[in-house]
């Protein structure tokens, strides 16, 4: 006996019909953990690109999750930024939960807000982080840490 999987519900075309034309919440989640890594790193869309053998144009709708990234390109994405693949679905409960149409989903669209607002997804903050570990001295690191405590905690006080 051959079990069957149920259909996709299609839109006439041979292509799974998107809620309101918008992409996968999944597949945008999975970009959005491409872009971040591939940031972290410091890496360009247009060196990513070369690594893989595609475009930035295409790099740049993976990571909007406008296409979505097949297995073994993810597979390869993973080993060119130097994470497990697991990485990229790591924080998708809400997101999992929308695809599968499970409870849950309704808080999607403010988590996905949420982490637009999230300043660890900042450039500036990616480029401030690359830039406290690019100093060598350790007591200058330690110097430059402690004056960042002394005028965030000054800033909350006034």
């Amino acid at each position: 006996m051959v079990a069957t999987l149920p259909k996709m519900p299609t839109d006439g075309a041979t292509k799974p019909r998107r809620t309101r034309g918008r992409p996968d919440p999944v597949d945008v989640h999975v970009g959005s953990r491409v872009r971040l890594r591939r940031t972290l790193l410091g890496m360009s869309q247009e060196k990513l690109g070369e690594a893989l053998g595609l475009t930035f144009q295409q790099v740049q709708k993976y990571e909007r999750g406008a296409n979505r990234i097949g297995a073994s390109r993810l597979h390869q994405i993973a080993r060119v930024l130097d994470v497990p693949v697991t990485y990229f679905y790591d924080e998708m409960q809400a997101a999992a939960a929308a695809h599968a149409g499970l409870p849950g989903a309704a808080g999607l669209a403010e988590s996905q807000a949420g982490f637009e607002l999230d300043p660890l997804t900042k450039r500036e903050t990616l480029e401030l982080v690359r830039a406290y570990y690019r100093i060598t001295n350790p007591k200058v690191r330690r110097r430059v840490f402690d004056l960042t405590k002394s005028l965030a905690d000054s800033e909350s006080e006034t």
